[in-house]
Protein backbone atom coordinates (compact mmCIF):
# COMPACT_ATOMS: atom_id res chain seq x y z
CA UNK A 1 0.00 0.00 0.00
CA UNK A 2 1.44 3.26 -0.72
CA UNK A 3 1.65 5.99 1.91
CA UNK A 4 2.37 8.43 -0.65
CA UNK A 5 2.17 9.21 -4.45
CA UNK A 6 5.10 8.69 -6.81
CA UNK A 7 5.21 12.14 -7.78
CA UNK A 8 7.76 14.40 -6.59
CA UNK A 9 8.82 17.97 -6.94
CA UNK A 10 12.36 18.93 -7.66
CA UNK A 11 13.87 21.68 -4.93
CA UNK A 12 17.03 23.27 -4.50
CA UNK A 13 18.31 23.58 -1.12
CA UNK A 14 20.90 25.21 0.67
CA UNK A 15 23.52 22.97 1.93
CA UNK A 16 24.91 20.49 -0.09
CA UNK A 17 24.25 16.67 1.02
CA UNK A 18 25.36 13.56 -0.76
CA UNK A 19 23.16 11.89 -3.17
CA UNK A 20 21.10 9.45 -2.38
CA UNK A 21 23.13 6.87 -5.19
CA UNK A 22 25.99 8.26 -6.02
CA UNK A 23 27.43 10.23 -2.72
CA UNK A 24 28.52 13.28 -4.66
CA UNK A 25 27.07 16.58 -2.74
CA UNK A 26 24.15 18.10 -4.08
CA UNK A 27 21.60 21.05 -3.56
CA UNK A 28 18.86 18.76 -5.89
CA UNK A 29 16.41 17.34 -3.50
CA UNK A 30 12.92 15.37 -4.68
CA UNK A 31 10.47 15.92 -2.13
CA UNK A 32 6.87 14.69 -2.37
CA UNK A 33 3.91 17.61 -1.78
CA UNK A 34 3.67 17.06 1.33
CA UNK A 35 7.56 16.69 2.12
CA UNK A 36 5.97 12.50 3.44
CA UNK A 37 8.93 11.77 1.61
CA UNK A 38 12.47 13.17 0.28
CA UNK A 39 15.46 12.44 -1.56
CA UNK A 40 18.49 13.92 -2.18
CA UNK A 41 19.65 13.14 -6.03
CA UNK A 42 22.45 14.49 -8.44
CA UNK A 43 21.38 16.21 -11.47
CA UNK A 44 23.34 13.35 -13.67
CA UNK A 45 20.72 10.71 -11.83
CA UNK A 46 17.53 13.42 -12.50
CA UNK A 47 18.21 12.67 -16.48
CA UNK A 48 18.82 8.74 -15.97
CA UNK A 49 15.61 7.32 -17.06
CA UNK A 50 16.31 4.45 -14.79
CA UNK A 51 15.87 6.37 -11.87
CA UNK A 52 13.57 8.95 -12.75
CA UNK A 53 11.36 10.21 -15.34
CA UNK A 54 10.01 13.93 -15.77
CA UNK A 55 6.19 14.12 -16.14
CA UNK A 56 5.60 17.14 -18.01
CA UNK A 57 3.51 19.99 -17.28
CA UNK A 58 -0.33 19.80 -18.71
CA UNK A 59 -1.51 22.61 -21.10
CA UNK A 60 -3.79 24.57 -18.68
CA UNK A 61 -6.56 26.63 -20.24
CA UNK A 62 -5.26 29.47 -17.92
CA UNK A 63 -1.85 29.94 -19.62
CA UNK A 64 -3.38 30.37 -22.95
CA UNK A 65 -4.88 33.96 -23.88
CA UNK A 66 -8.55 33.21 -24.13
CA UNK A 67 -9.55 36.44 -26.14
CA UNK A 68 -6.64 38.43 -28.31
CA UNK A 69 -5.88 41.45 -27.93
CA UNK A 70 -7.69 42.93 -30.67
CA UNK A 71 -10.70 41.81 -29.93
CA UNK A 72 -10.27 43.03 -26.65
CA UNK A 73 -9.69 46.85 -28.61
CA UNK A 74 -12.68 46.03 -30.63
CA UNK A 75 -15.17 45.06 -27.90
CA UNK A 76 -13.85 48.54 -25.47
CA UNK A 77 -14.13 51.06 -29.00
CA UNK A 78 -17.94 49.50 -29.02
CA UNK A 79 -18.40 50.11 -25.49
CA UNK A 80 -17.46 53.49 -25.59
CA UNK A 81 -19.41 54.18 -28.72
CA UNK A 82 -22.59 52.85 -26.95
CA UNK A 83 -21.66 54.73 -24.06
CA UNK A 84 -21.29 58.30 -25.87
CA UNK A 85 -24.80 57.37 -27.15
CA UNK A 86 -26.21 56.96 -24.07
CA UNK A 87 -24.60 59.75 -22.97
CA UNK A 88 -25.95 61.95 -26.01
CA UNK A 89 -29.79 60.98 -25.43
CA UNK A 90 -29.47 61.61 -21.31
CA UNK A 91 -28.26 65.29 -22.38
CA UNK A 92 -31.11 65.75 -24.66
CA UNK A 93 -33.50 64.23 -21.94
CA UNK A 94 -31.32 67.00 -19.36
CA UNK A 95 -32.61 69.84 -21.73
CA UNK A 96 -35.92 69.38 -22.18
CA UNK A 97 -36.33 68.81 -18.07
CA UNK A 98 -34.31 71.43 -17.72
CA UNK A 99 -36.95 73.43 -18.05
CA UNK A 100 -38.88 71.25 -15.53
CA UNK A 101 -36.01 70.76 -13.06
CA UNK A 102 -33.24 73.44 -12.07
CA UNK A 103 -30.16 71.38 -11.18
CA UNK A 104 -28.98 67.41 -12.71
CA UNK A 105 -26.65 65.78 -12.98
CA UNK A 106 -25.16 64.16 -15.82
CA UNK A 107 -23.75 60.68 -15.43
CA UNK A 108 -20.04 60.27 -16.48
CA UNK A 109 -18.64 56.82 -17.63
CA UNK A 110 -16.63 54.92 -15.92
CA UNK A 111 -13.58 53.58 -17.20
CA UNK A 112 -12.89 49.93 -18.47
CA UNK A 113 -9.67 48.54 -16.72
CA UNK A 114 -8.28 45.54 -18.10
CA UNK A 115 -7.72 42.89 -15.24
CA UNK A 116 -4.62 42.44 -14.49
CA UNK A 117 -2.96 38.49 -15.45
CA UNK A 118 -2.89 37.22 -11.85
CA UNK A 119 0.75 36.19 -10.92
CA UNK A 120 1.43 32.58 -11.73
CA UNK A 121 2.33 30.20 -8.93
CA UNK A 122 6.17 29.17 -8.68
CA UNK A 123 6.80 26.09 -10.91
CA UNK A 124 8.84 23.45 -9.83
CA UNK A 125 9.75 20.19 -12.19
CA UNK A 126 7.50 16.88 -11.72
CA UNK A 127 9.58 13.77 -11.75
CA UNK A 128 8.47 10.31 -10.97
CA UNK A 129 10.77 7.83 -9.78
CA UNK A 130 11.64 4.45 -11.42
CA UNK A 131 9.46 1.33 -10.03
CA UNK A 132 12.30 -0.32 -8.15
CA UNK A 133 13.82 2.97 -6.64
CA UNK A 134 10.17 4.09 -5.52
CA UNK A 135 9.67 0.49 -3.90
CA UNK A 136 12.78 1.58 -2.32
CA UNK A 137 11.18 4.34 -0.92
CA UNK A 138 8.53 2.74 -0.31
CA UNK A 139 10.54 -0.07 2.09
CA UNK A 140 12.62 2.39 3.82
CA UNK A 141 9.91 4.65 5.17
CA UNK A 142 7.77 1.42 6.15
CA UNK A 143 10.94 0.33 8.04
CA UNK A 144 10.70 4.00 9.70
CA UNK A 145 7.28 3.80 10.62
CA UNK A 146 7.64 0.47 11.77
CA UNK A 147 10.82 1.37 13.98
CA UNK A 148 8.83 4.43 15.12
CA UNK A 149 5.69 2.02 16.25
CA UNK A 150 8.15 -0.36 18.00
CA UNK A 151 9.62 1.90 19.96
CA UNK A 152 6.73 3.34 21.49
CA UNK A 153 4.89 -0.05 22.14
CA UNK A 154 8.38 -1.41 23.59
CA UNK A 155 7.55 -0.29 26.83
CA UNK A 156 4.05 -1.59 27.35
CA UNK A 157 5.33 -5.21 26.78
CA UNK A 158 6.20 -7.18 29.89
CA UNK A 159 9.80 -8.41 30.15
CA UNK A 160 10.74 -12.01 30.73
CA UNK A 161 11.18 -13.46 33.65
CA UNK A 162 14.55 -13.33 35.37
CA UNK A 163 14.87 -16.30 37.64
CA UNK A 164 15.99 -19.26 36.95
CA UNK A 165 13.03 -21.84 36.64
CA UNK A 166 14.23 -24.59 39.49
Amino acid sequence: MATFANVYYKRAVATAKPCSMCYRPTTTVLATVNATDFIYTCDMHLSDNGFATRIPEPESPAAKPSVSTEEILKLKKEWEERQKKKDEKEKDKDDKDKDKKVTSKPSTPTPVSSPAPAPAPPKHEKYSLHRDIFAMRQTEHRKRRNAAQAKEVAPRIPSAPRSSVE
